[in-house]
């Protein structure tokens, strides 16, 4: 009897002093949550260089999307040449190389591709050119805080502030430091952080959209905004970072 009061004595002596010590770690070295919310995940963890952009409006810029008409000439090879539709995918059937990716790429970008899986197997030194019919039916997608979120054709060049327009502006309740932009190239989504602010005021380049962009606006007051948009890019991998 008494070694069992003396083995519970001493573990609820453990168990205050652990709170105890608990309680002055938080105090001394814990953070509170910041307005964001993340105090599991960073900036750096979620979003891609800036950088990456374009900030030139040349039809070279000008990404494929899905229901663009590509049409493909390989010189001295007729049987390999012709037009293609970009399917919903975001894919091409070829002659010899059967699918292909294109969504999100340039037309440049496709010819070189082709010209490395064409060179491979079956051609010496191939000549292509990839050419975009209708670039024109592109779309990019304004969410969260603009007053009129939509879908929305874009024709020619346009570029992030000139996108808001088209939604009409932001909300009243928007906070025009929490714009993301999300773009896939070939397999993979990237997301960027965009300050519409520091675009108005000359500090931050403002970037051409490409079809098939995404572009959400966040309200000043979204305390998970980080969380949000690392759950839209890979939810499995939010998942794993916030049970660490």
């Amino acid at each position: 009897m008494n070694a069992h009061k003396y083995i519970m004595k001493t573990f609820l002596s453990v168990v205050t002093l652990s709170g105890v010590a608990g309680i002055s770690a938080c105090s001394t070295t814990g953070t509170a949550p910041n307005s964001t919310g993340a105090t599991t995940l960073s900036d750096s963890s979620i979003f891609a260089n800036v950088n990456e952009l374009d900030y030139s409006a040349s039809l070279e810029q000008a990404t494929i999307a899905a229901g663009d008409m590509l049409d493909i000439k390989v010189f001295q090879a007729d049987e390999l040449s012709g037009k293609v539709r970009v399917d919903t995918n975001g894919q091409i059937s070829l002659p010899l190389i059967g699918a292909l990716t294109v969504a999100g790429s340039s037309p440049i970008e496709v010819e070189n591709q082709l010209k490395v899986l064409l060179g491979q197997k079956y051609l010496q030194n191939p000549q292509i050119t990839v050419f975009m019919e209708n670039f024109t039916n592109q779309r990019i997608t304004i969410e969260g805080e603009v007053k009129k979120p939509g879908v929305y054709p874009i024709t020619g060049s346009v570029t992030l502030l000139q996108s808001v327009a088209l939604g009409e502006g932001l909300s009243s309740l928007a906070d025009d430091k929490k714009i993301v932009l999300f773009r896939r190239i070939g397999e993979k989504t990237k997301a960027y952080h965009l300050d519409l602010n520091a675009i108005r005021a000359g500090t931050m380049r403002d970037p051409y959209l490409r079809g098939d962009d995404r572009v959400i606006v966040h309200r000043s007051d979204s305390r998970y905004w980080l969380r949000e948009t690392a759950t839209l890019l890979s939810p499995l991998s939010t998942l794993n970072t916030i049970l660490r």
